[in-house]
């Protein structure tokens, strides 16, 4: 397999940060747009926006997307932001697409919850019409924020749920805001106001094996990351036995000393043991990375060959919150597009 190959197979991405996966062009535009000045060479914009070079945790990674939240406080901003990872997307061939953002994140101009929706599921809709890729959003509560507040966003986004938008997720500082903390709202997210979830766990070393296996226990699906599972047998054979869906982040979790090396990633594990496995970008601009990238590290690193590659984007698809016919057809492009490179 070369880069070319990979580039042409079709892929499904569950995992991916609007604010963290704006092109450079993108974010002169919304710049532009809301009146902020941003460095004028594109290496230093780059500087700006990536990962620090000795980022040490999660919460050092976290601290770049400060400098986006200003740029996506309006409708136009947050379609055109949606509308421009989509397209991204597209252009390496990815078939289905979660983009999946934080509504509190652009509320400082007085947007409310249902308005930033509405804008981002515009611009996938948009990008979508012209690219033929199947684009959804999911919306994320943040750990550290009040319970009253994500309530407010949940409750917000209620309506709207189902089309475009099609589901949620909890993101944000895991070290210090553990899964069980939010045990009694997650349960009511799920059970009471009936969002399919997926969750952030297992993206830092402590205490993160038991925010993975609470949010197992609690009956999630799928697991955002699930990096801390290296090392923790227990823990996989939980996730295993219980179908949960793993979205892979290889090269952000190598950046933000999720796993602190390449033998620390809990990826052969996984495999070894059957778990379901999916490959993700998490934050193409902030991770300087896509989905060609990721594959190819999977390659580089482990070997993953062609038929592992279509499974993991069987998983995927089957994980998704995809409508189910949506899937039968997105389950057809895949296999067309992966029969001819497995008879070759």
């Amino acid at each position: 397999m070369d880069k070319a190959m990979v580039k042409d197979l079709p892929k499904v991405e569950l995992h991916c940060h609007l604010d963290g996966s704006l092109s450079l062009p993108c974010l002169r535009q919304l710049a532009e747009m809301a009146a902020i000045d941003l460095p004028e060479s594109d290496e230093d914009l780059l500087a700006l926006v990536t990962a620090p070079s000795d980022c040490q945790s999660l919460n050092d990674y976290l601290t770049v997307f400060d400098v986006v939240r200003p740029l996506l406080q309006t409708k136009e901003a947050l379609t055109l932001a949606a509308y421009d990872v989509a397209r991204q997307a597209a252009q390496e061939n990815v078939i289905y697409t979660e983009i999946r953002f934080a509504p509190e994140l652009s509320l400082d101009q007085g947007l409310t919850v249902a308005e930033t929706i509405a804008a981002v599921c515009q611009g996938l809709n948009q990008a979508q019409e012209e690219f033929g890729i199947v684009a959804k959003a999911l919306i994320c509560g943040m750990r550290q924020s009040s319970l009253d507040l994500n309530e407010e966003i949940f409750q917000a986004a209620k309506g709207q749920l189902g089309q475009t938008l099609v589901g949620g997720d909890f993101a944000g500082n895991e070290a210090d805001y553990p899964t069980a903390d939010l045990a009694d709202f997650l349960s009511h997210v799920q059970d009471d106001l009936a969002y399919p979830m997926t969750f952030h766990a297992g993206e830092c070393q402590c205490p993160c094996p038991a925010n993975i296996a609470r949010a197992v226990e609690l009956g999630v699906k799928r697991i955002g990351h699930g990096t801390a599972a290296y090392n923790q047998p227990e823990l996989i054979e939980d996730l295993v036995a219980n179908e949960v869906t793993v979205e892979l982040c290889l090269i952000s979790n190598l950046q933000t000393k999720a796993a602190p090396s390449i033998e620390a990633f809990p990826y052969l594990a996984l495999k070894q043991a059957g778990a379901r496995l999916t490959i993700n970008t998490d934050n193409r601009t902030v991770s300087q990375t896509n989905l060609v990238r990721e594959y190819e590290a999977f390659m580089t690193h482990f070997k993953t060959n062609l038929e592992e590659f279509y499974h993991y984007n069987r998983y995927a698809l089957e994980a998704s919150f995809a409508s189910l016919e949506e899937k039968a057809e997105l389950f057809n492009r895949l296999a067309e597009g992966y029969q001819s490179h497995l008879k070759q």
